[in-house]
């Protein structure tokens, strides 16, 4: 039996990406050649980028207050949730962090290709740019552990800006032994939610938290 490629789009796709199915579907094709030839998503991931991948963090969208004008991904990676987040959310600026140069060079080119006006490329650390960045919401996806993650994020954003970090089934157990750091830093309302459901399957697990 063939697997389902890159192009095949599955059937829930075109409500979540509306009329940027289109360029949703390209990023799919760049991230099933390019981004496994540079290394950014491992080969076996390619059958599975809609369902584990874009779709699972388009999903987050729904999190996402209205008034939110600027996004910061941390640790981008292949983009993921960053380039999703801006391909649903047209209106919102969203800054893609990445310290490694490599996957930056990637975004980059991600980023020309598909012409995503929305979106900017900084290489570096978390720590390292947080006098650059305040963002109204601060996402990240398998970068670190809550306890490393929480600090990192919310320096990146603005007073009482919101943090969502896409995790898995261990979610609450981070959340407990992340709980020192977050009373230290003055985080609010940490608490794990599950988003997309009827979307996609599993719904995505996402912990929510706001910064000082």
């Amino acid at each position: 039996m063939s697997q389902p490629d890159a192009v095949t789009v599955p059937t829930g796709a075109a409500a979540l990406f509306g009329s940027e199915l289109d360029r949703a579907v390209a990023y799919a094709e760049i991230l099933a050649t390019r981004g496994v030839e540079w290394g950014v998503i491992g080969p076996r991931e390619v059958p599975r980028l809609w369902d584990r991948h874009l779709m699972n963090c388009a999903v987050v969208a729904e999190l996402v207050d209205s008034r939110c004008r600027t996004i910061a991904d941390l640790g981008s990676g292949a983009g993921l949730p960053g380039v999703v987040l801006a391909l649903v959310l047209p209106k919102v600026q969203v800054t893609l962090i990445e310290p490694l140069e490599r996957r930056a060079r990637f975004l980059t080119e991600c980023v020309s290709d598909l012409e995503l006006a929305n979106v900017s490329v900084l290489r570096g650390r978390g720590e390292d740019v947080t006098r650059q960045v305040a963002a109204d919401l601060v996402t990240a996806r398998a970068v670190a552990p809550l306890e490393r993650l929480a600090p990192l994020a919310a320096g990146l954003a603005r007073p009482r800006g919101m943090i969502l970090a896409i995790k898995g089934s261990g979610a609450a157990e981070e959340v407990e032994r992340a709980r020192p750091v977050l009373r230290r830093i003055g985080a609010r309302s940490a608490e794990v939610l599950m988003v997309g459901h009827g979307k996609v399957s599993p719904a995505t697990t996402v912990v929510r938290f706001f910064a000082k």
